[in-house]
């Protein structure tokens, strides 16, 4: 399969894919809107969760479409920019990209490296790479937050299951690797909501310091 793939094309979809991830649309967002530094306030988090924070429903949804859309968006223009090459090679680029798209979220250039926990742009990547697994997942978490009411624990529970729902639907193997390697790392950043949840102190949603989406 690699040796179809330029190495033009590889730094395209990994560097445009990292850049894109690198966007901090909760940190825009709330500058713009008036509500200072996000990093400033709740978790210092640059979710979509921490942005409620703010009182600005508004603003955390536009954060949310943001971070997923930006997922998305790195898989669809990987796929898009490859049309024409073997299939084989459009789903590597587009695992790459939205791999690195993820990992830009997580390690933010503009923000020294510090960025979120990147459930949202998993999501969003996955809907756009796999649309049935995403929708699995997506439903996974919005069925764990509504039982539990525990957002760092819907995201766990949704991004270990994203590699089976991506093997279940016959994803390509590169697809599922690509939510492997974001699963894992959601499953690292969470590291102390994870030793929060063994104590039974992870904070429910709505109520004081919790564990943004994103």
């Amino acid at each position: 399969m690699l040796d179809v793939i330029s190495p033009t094309q590889i730094a395209a979809a990994v560097v445009g894919g990292y850049l894109l991830g690198s966007v901090p649309f909760g940190v825009i967002v709330t500058r713009l809107g008036g509500a200072g530094d996000l990093r400033a306030i709740g978790s210092g988090n640059i979710g979509a969760t921490n942005v409620l924070r703010t009182g600005r429903k508004d603003l955390a949804l536009i954060t949310l479409v943001g971070d997923g859309g930006k997922g998305a968006l790195a898989v669809l223009l990987a796929w898009l920019t490859s049309r024409g090459s073997p299939a084989s090679t459009q789903t590597l680029l587009t695992a790459l990209a939205g791999g690195a798209a993820f990992l830009g979220h997580l390690f933010p250039v503009w923000l020294k490296f510090r960025g979120g926990k990147g459930v949202a742009i998993f999501l969003g990547a996955l809907l756009a790479a796999a649309w049935p697994a995403g929708l699995l997942a997506a439903g996974t978490w919005i069925a764990v937050a509504f039982l539990f009411r525990i957002s760092s624990l819907a995201a766990l529970v949704a991004a270990a299951l994203a590699p089976l729902f991506v093997f279940a639907v016959h994803g390509p193997r590169p697809i599922t690797l690509m939510a492997l390697f974001m699963a894992i790392l959601v499953f690292v950043r969470h590291q102390e909501n994870i030793r929060r949840l063994v104590r039974g102190r992870e904070p429910r949603i709505g109520a004081g310091k919790a564990d943004p989406p994103a």
